[in-house]
């Protein structure tokens, strides 16, 4: 649905992500053709391990398998009966449709679909017709190069090709809202690179290893990103020495905001990604939010912020972090939490409160010992 001089470049980018996940299964021939991207196996490949990997490709708003077969009703009839011949055998009813790309064929559409349906309806005589709620559609498709048949297409993932609108740092906690936040950054054409900050020995091993296990599984719709590891424990340490308890979470949250604008920066990227959610803790606040953004001047963008927490849990569920968000592994941002947080705070005061502390040594030192996790 993209017009213009933009095109071009975005389904080059969907054929580099196809051609990405299509090639641990084996050998595909890729073109894009009017609108549509033909992914064709060689000998041996996987069809339906690359068919699976690619439901997760965002920019593709539905796929089918199908056969191809010459450009002739004589060849399009019969591989249409064997092709389809599980399903037809099982279902009560069905309905044929065409597609004619090719105005040079000879038949026009509703004249492919009568004859198609006509010569499926003798063959399975069980069948009824049924145009509004068939049980079996069946789709002939006359392109340029062959004629395709199938069935219903099933739902893609929708959205805008990966990289084509650029990089942003996802801040991914343990918690089941930063992963859905990354997915649905991710399916604007941003790709998301994840960021962890872990404070041991206040948080564990396996909380660590719960991030990485989400930073994989998100990977698996967003493609291959670094995760940085970012060691966090002497900034809490510090804030909990020199700062006022009820503000606590907030300066934790504005020193998070900025280490991660500047490791954007060195990775160029262009934005900052979080799962906050309007008024869901006390740091999510509107007042408390403006504060934390203040200290990076990148922008942040937070696609959860009207959703509620039932509705991020079903996304969660189904893109499949859910189980893992779950598992009872603290983060650091339940370490020191105050018993009594400012919910409404002011800039100036939260400047105020931070001025104990050398910001810049002890995010210089942070920096420092940065990992980044492939």
């Amino acid at each position: 649905m993209l017009k213009g001089l933009n095109r071009k470049r975005f389904e080059e980018q969907l054929l580099r992500e196809v051609a990405r996940v299509t090639k641990p299964y084996g050998g595909f021939a890729l073109e894009s053709r009017q609108s549509v991207v033909l992914v064709s196996p060689e000998e041996g490949a996987d069809v339906e391990g690359a068919f699976r990997a690619c439901t997760r490709v965002f920019g593709v708003m539905s796929l089918t398998r199908a056969r191809a077969v010459p450009k002739d009703m004589a060849a399009i009839l019969p591989a249409a009966a064997e092709y389809l011949r599980e399903p037809l055998t099982r279902a009560r009813s069905f309905k044929a449709e065409a597609r004619r790309s090719d105005k040079s064929f000879p038949l026009t559409s509703p004249e492919i679909a009568q004859q198609v349906g006509g010569g499926l309806h003798d063959l399975f005589p069980h069948l009824t017709v049924d145009v509004r709620h068939p049980e079996v559609e069946v789709m002939i498709e006359i392109r340029d190069r062959a004629a395709y048949i199938h069935g219903a297409p099933q739902p893609g993932a929708g959205g805008l090709p990966q990289g084509s609108g650029g990089k942003a740092l996802l801040l991914l906690s343990g918690g089941i809202d930063s992963p859905v936040a990354g997915y649905m950054i991710a399916k604007r054409g941003v790709r998301p690179l994840p960021v962890h900050f872990y404070s041991y020995p206040y948080t564990s091993p396996e909380a660590l290893d719960k991030v990485k296990t989400l930073a994989r599984l998100l990977s698996e719709w967003t493609g291959p990103a670094a995760l940085r590891l970012v060691p966090f424990t002497a900034v809490q340490e510090a804030i909990r020495r020199q700062c006022p308890e009820d503000y606590f979470t907030l300066i934790m949250r504005r020193f998070m905001m900025d280490i991660a604008g500047r490791l954007a920066e060195r990775a160029k990227a262009t934005a900052l990604i979080t799962g906050e959610s309007l008024g869901q803790v006390a740091s999510q606040t509107l007042e408390a939010l403006g504060v934390t953004e203040k200290a990076t001047p990148l922008p942040v963008l937070r696609p959860l912020i009207g959703l509620d927490k039932e509705e991020i849990v079903t996304i969660a569920r189904r893109i499949g972090t859910f189980d893992t968000s779950i598992l009872p592994y603290e983060d650091c941002c339940t370490v020191f939490t105050p018993r009594h947080p400012k919910t409404q705070p002011r800039l100036e005061a939260v400047l105020e409160a931070e001025k104990n502390l050398d910001r810049e040594a002890l995010i210089q030192q942070t920096m420092a010992g940065v990992e980044v996790l492939r």
